[in-house]
């Protein structure tokens, strides 16, 4: 394995997850903002919230059974290209009958650094990575996720902005237009990445060795995926808009920040993960971040509510490259493109029931119940992966 080809193409890598990250990042704001404004029901909502976590679940499972069979490079492209096709639908209608239908392709996402069948190809490629390095890589490919989907959260408030100077101005969704151009520049990059990426023996990519550690982690990371589906970013703009009456302007200042704190705290739990452990970090750090979920819908004023969401913010995402690399590091190396897609799978089929059930809290019990529930799922897990994994030893 050429390790300057590797370098080259983890690069590549971290330049396409920016560009999609931006997108993201962008979407997911105007996304909220469009359904408030046309007047979307709770309903609506969450049953568009759930199509596209339930598309990006499917769409793992695809790649996790053939993403190697048929080439790591290969169904990378293809959905780049699906990317590209399922934005330009969302900027020629609002019909949410469509947009969800759209969703089920798995190439859209609710969040800015997991995009479903393309974060399981982009791990299981970054894998490759030399294991002295691999935990710095994937601190850098979140962090990269973070800070441009937060570039990309502060330009959605730009078109809110641009009427009121230009009334002509396009509307919110036609913005989505972004989403086939930035598609288009990923797939170019893509045709760069080299074959130090693919599988040598195809025939082995499956989980074998890991299996029951890998099934183990699926299950566990699915009480945390389906707790996470309630407090999605569509969630949020939506609930800080019903609330306390939030502009679309506020809410992409706010995500930017957000952003801005989540790529610090990514290349922080690189550091952290390698002096006390991946485990530890992932545990340590999540736990007191879900302590801070519960809070917020308990704040009385909207900047005290904004200040916890963002101190929430600061904690809550440094288990994921340090998650990412536990897997890596787990594995060996043909299993690692299907212990991502089962982890990932694992993720995505639980989290679409996470906004079915935040909505009818939200409807039937409390506006700020979705919260409350979610820290308190979310803690509950953090437990459970400390007692079960803390015993299990990794590869030297």
């Amino acid at each position: 394995m050429s390790t300057v080809n590797v370098e080259s193409d983890l690069r590549i890598i971290l330049w396409i997850q920016a560009v999609r990250a931006f997108l993201y990042g962008f979407g997911a704001v105007i996304l909220g903002s469009v359904l408030a404004h046309n007047g979307a029901s709770d309903l609506q909502v969450g049953l568009l919230g759930a199509a596209i976590l339930a598309g990006m679940a499917l769409s793992a499972i695809v790649v996790g059974i053939a993403g190697d069979r048929i080439g790591r490079r290969r169904a990378y492209a293809a959905l780049l290209v699906i990317l590209g096709i399922v934005g330009l639908g969302y900027a020629l209608t609002d019909r949410v009958w469509i947009l969800i239908v759209l969703a089920l392709f798995g190439t859209m996402s609710t969040d800015a650094n997991e995009n479903g069948p393309l974060t399981t190809l982009e791990q299981a490629m970054i894998g490759q990575a030399p294991a002295a390095s691999r935990l710095r890589v994937f601190g850098r490919y979140n962090a990269i996720a973070f800070l441009t989907g937060a570039l990309g959260a502060l330009a959605a408030g730009g078109p809110a902005f641009l009427h009121h100077i230009w009334a002509g101005a396009p509307a919110d969704r036609r913005w989505f237009l972004l989403f086939p151009i930035g598609a288009i520049v990923c797939l170019w990059l893509s045709t760069r990445i080299s074959d130090t990426m693919e599988l040598r023996d195809r025939s082995r990519a499956r989980l074998d060795r890991s299996r029951d550690q890998v099934f183990r982690l699926a299950s566990l990371f699915s009480i945390d995926a389906f707790a996470g589906g309630f407090v999605v970013t569509v969630f949020i703009v939506f609930w800080f808009s019903k609330r306390f009456g939030a502009s679309l302007e506020l809410m992409s200042a706010v995500f930017f920040a957000a952003g801005l704190l989540q790529a610090a705290s990514s290349i922080a739990a690189a550091r952290i993960g390698a002096r006390i452990g991946l485990l530890n970090t992932m545990v340590f750090t999540h736990l007191p971040s879900n302590i801070l979920l519960i809070l917020v819908p308990l704040m009385p004023t909207l900047p005290l509510a904004i200040a916890v969401l963002l101190l929430r913010f600061v904690l809550s995402q440094m288990d994921v490259p340090t998650r990412q690399a536990y897997i890596a590091a787990m594995v060996d190396p043909e299993e690692r493109t299907a212990a991502a897609a089962t982890t990932n799978t694992a993720r995505y089929i639980a989290r679409p029931f996470g906004p079915l059930v935040g909505t009818a809290l939200m409807h039937s019990v409390a506006l700020g119940a979705p919260w409350v529930v979610a820290g308190t799922l979310k803690s509950g897990y953090d437990l459970i992966l400390w007692r079960v994994f803390k015993k299990v030893p990794l590869p030297s």
